[in-house]
């Protein structure tokens, strides 16, 4: 079993066994036939994953790594806010007929601020700081920009990074406001494990550990029998992960530069309904 798997169905384990229905309370969230999207769930989940032992790649079912990785970058690298540059159809219920997503995610990424080292967003800033400055306590990120929210297709869920460098690994705690276990889970956990390991390759430095918090972790109501099934499922060992060492610069990093070998998974779980 990898450590991803054995997290995973703990957590999912604590919100059947323990977790808060929202079925009396006034939910925003809704299924496609307009239906009330209720959940189960868990407050304040910390997750703590060592890169330096595995990549936490879900076995139960396949991740799709390279359409997450794709994401992050769409969101890091390109900072962009359009689904015209992105590869998958995973945010198109929230962009409007130009294709923009709003002020949200890549957007607040791309924003210039005046650092006292020089003009910069906040990715290069994150580079900066770990290439001139790895003993600050200061390297982070927030796309949670409350003068924005209202121009946002979708108020950012995973909204923060806090970086620190301990000798020579790059440890990260990801900060997530809401997290839809089945749909987004193990995605979330790929996309800033990779972003990690791509930051601590361009900066000299090992990868570390990716700490997740997570505020409301839940399991939507038409979720709950997959998920029973899943937890159930035979597990496999983590498959191995690795960067193409010949990339010195983030922004050169694609998809292709991931190589995941001996990745055994269980079979897909069909479509999942997703909830709006």
């Amino acid at each position: 079993m990898s450590r991803a798997d054995d997290i995973f169905i703990q957590n999912c384990k604590q919100i059947l066994e323990h977790g808060f229905s929202t079925e009396n309370e006034k939910v925003r969230p809704h299924w496609e036939d307009g239906t009330p999207a209720y959940t189960i769930k868990t407050f304040g989940v910390v997750n703590r994953y060592d890169l330096s032992k595995e990549f936490p790649l879900l076995t139960l079912r396949a991740t799709n790594w390279k359409a997450a990785i794709d994401e992050i970058l769409w969101i890091w690298q390109k900072k962009s806010n359009n689904i015209h540059d992105l590869n998958s159809k995973i945010w198109d219920s929230w962009a409007d007929e130009t294709g923009s997503i709003g002020k949200a995610y890549g957007y607040q990424l791309g924003v210039k601020y005046k650092f006292k080292h020089g003009e910069m967003d906040q990715v290069d800033n994150v580079l900066w700081q770990l290439k001139n400055a790895p003993a600050s306590r200061r390297i982070m990120t927030n796309i949670y920009n409350f003068a924005d929210l209202t121009e946002m297709g979708l108020e950012p869920c995973a909204y923060s990074m806090t970086f620190n460098v301990t000798g020579n690994k790059l440890n990260a705690i990801l900060n997530q406001r809401s997290q839809d276990t089945l749909a987004a889970n193990n995605w979330n956990v790929v996309q800033y494990s990779a972003l990690l390991m791509m930051f601590a390759q361009v900066s000299g430095l090992e990868p570390g550990e990716l700490v997740h918090v997570i505020s409301d972790m839940h399991i939507y109501d038409r979720h709950v029998p997959i998920i029973k099934e899943l937890i159930e499922r035979e597990t496999f060992p983590a498959p191995k992960v690795r960067l193409n060492p010949e990339i010195k610069n983030f922004y050169d990093f694609t998809v292709d530069d991931f190589i995941v070998e001996d990745y055994e998974h269980g079979k897909p779980i069909g479509k999942v309904p997703i909830a709006i």
